[in-house]
């Protein structure tokens, strides 16, 4: 596995959730990156959310499609995130979607870690490649 490391900055926006019950407690939002570091690129996506009655519980799915250089070589590929918070006990899983890769980024694999540090976002992708 080889480890790319840098910062991005987010961009939430809200969208219209399909659901729009009360109990529900569903949201909807648009998210936008711009990453630097060994990733140099941009991405775009679209996360939903659950909230509940319990102060700290909650969780998200998101798909976010990136595009750039990773170390040099150009793509884009797909990320999928699952998280949740129990009752402030944090979980994040976000893995690269499998043969979403293209360009020189195809074949792509891994999974990527989101460290916010003083309201700093940055990011630990462990990934491998195809030899080429």
């Amino acid at each position: 596995m080889k480890k790319a490391t840098g910062a991005f900055n987010v961009k939430i926006g809200s969208l219209t959730p399909y659901n729009t019950s009360e109990d529900a407690k569903l949201g909807r939002m648009s998210i936008d990156k711009q990453f630097s570091g060994d990733l140099e690129g941009s991405s775009q996506g679209e996360m939903l959310t659950a909230g509940t009655g319990t102060k700290g519980s909650a969780g998200y799915v998101a798909i976010e499609r990136v595009t750039g250089k990773l170390n040099s070589r150009g793509g884009g590929f797909a990320l999928q995130h699952n998280a949740t918070m129990t009752r402030g006990a944090p979980y994040l899983n976000i893995v690269v979607i499998p043969d979403s890769g293209t360009g020189e980024l195809a074949g792509i694999g891994g999974t990527m870690r989101i460290i916010i540090d003083k309201g700093n976002h940055s990011y630990e992708f462990e990934y491998s490649l195809p030899d080429t």
